[in-house]
């Protein structure tokens, strides 16, 4: 039974990680398809440094995502801060059911719906707008990341500061924020891979000025994936492979040092 559940797994795990293994392998491929290997060759790279288009839209991806994961990150934690302070369950659970809209309405519908809202406004689709659109379909994963840590927080922490004279911005600056921190850290990660990931939401709201990387992959790929966009995918692939090291890294320092501090306390 312990050999038919470890093949299986390895067979998930080969459905998964396959056709990533098969883009990797191609971006070395000197020829210019995927139909057969050619040998072995770093031109798609050199062409991809080549394609000033394209890297300038991966450089506005790049500060997109990251603009609108800090700003998410920022307003998710206040407002995973307000629901968890929210005495009355009806009004908590009620926040919490709006805050999940986004996460399980279509990205279509999403997107149309602030495609609408911002023509309405009169405002020029382009880095606003796509930013705009980020920033609010990425502040619920933001929520949902933090929300957890905050009530996972000894409350007597919170109340001993309280009792010891410090003032409400102290005690959220050295003791709640200092706790939920790996969540803050965790909704930023969540918010920036939607960010980067994200197609049908930005494809409504992008104008002709601005693009995304997602966009622009989608209408290459609409004549013929280039073996550059394999490039640049076994790139991005190695960047999120050291983000996910790297946080995992930290994950397990602050565990520690969070045990460390708890034998201290208890000798």
């Amino acid at each position: 039974m312990k050999m038919v559940r470890g093949a299986w797994l390895a067979f998930c795990f080969f459905l998964l990680y396959a056709p990533i293994l098969f883009l990797v392998v191609y971006s070395f491929n000197a020829g210019d398809a995927m139909q057969g290997f050619s040998g072995f060759s770093w031109v798609h790279y050199q062409e991809l440094w080549q394609d000033t288009r394209l890297l300038q839209i991966l450089l506005n991806t790049l500060i997109l995502a990251l603009t609108a994961a800090l700003i998410a990150t920022v307003i998710g934690t206040i407002g995973a801060l307000a629901i968890y302070r929210t005495q009355r369950q009806l009004m908590k659970q009620t926040l919490l059911s709006l805050n999940n809209v986004l996460l399980v309405s279509p990205d279509v519908i999403i997107g149309a719906s602030f495609l609408i809202l911002m023509t309405a406004l009169g405002l020029k689709l382009g880095f606003l707008t796509v930013l705009l659109a980020h920033v609010a379909f990425s502040i619920p994963i933001v929520v949902l990341m933090v929300l957890p840590k905050l009530q996972e927080m000894n409350q007597d922490l919170v109340l001993a500061a309280a009792d010891l004279g410090a003032k409400p911005t102290e005690v959220l600056t050295k003791v709640t924020l200092p706790v939920i921190t790996p969540g803050i850290f965790a909704g930023f990660f969540m918010a920036l891979t939607y960010s980067l990931d994200d197609f049908a939401v930005t494809f409504f709201v992008t104008g002709n000025g601005f693009s995304t990387l997602a966009v622009e992959v989608y209408s290459r790929a609409r004549q013929g994936v280039s073996l550059e966009i394999n490039a640049l995918s076994t790139i991005m692939l190695g960047l999120a492979f050291v983000l996910v090291i790297g946080y995992y890294a930290y994950s397990q320092r602050w565990q520690r040092q969070k045990n460390t501090k708890l034998k201290e306390k208890v000798k």
